[in-house]
């Protein structure tokens, strides 16, 4: 689909109902811009919230603090790499 809209004297653009409902965007969504030389292309970014629950979370870290968190994280990265050259020697 190929649609035009004029830019204000304010660099405003209105995107067309169109384009509107084939993104299935609405008042207060939120769009991004990805340019490429000299063309762009425009995309709806996914609410946060409806991300939620997404990803799993592991019965160990559950309720633990994001510093907790990354510290067990970085311990496990380094056992594993660890693990990893003691074997390959």
């Amino acid at each position: 689909m190929d649609v035009a809209a004029k830019i204000t004297s304010k660099g405003q653009v209105t995107v067309p109902k169109s384009v509107r409902d084939a993104l299935g965007v609405k008042e207060g969504d939120m769009l991004v811009f990805r340019v490429k030389g000299h063309q762009a292309s425009v995309a709806a970014t996914p609410d946060l919230i409806d991300l939620a629950g997404v990803v799993g979370v592991p019965d160990d870290v559950r309720d633990k603090g994001w510093s907790e968190i990354k510290v067990r994280a970085w311990q496990a990265r380094a056992d594993r790499v660890a693990g990893r050259r003691a074997t390959s020697d």
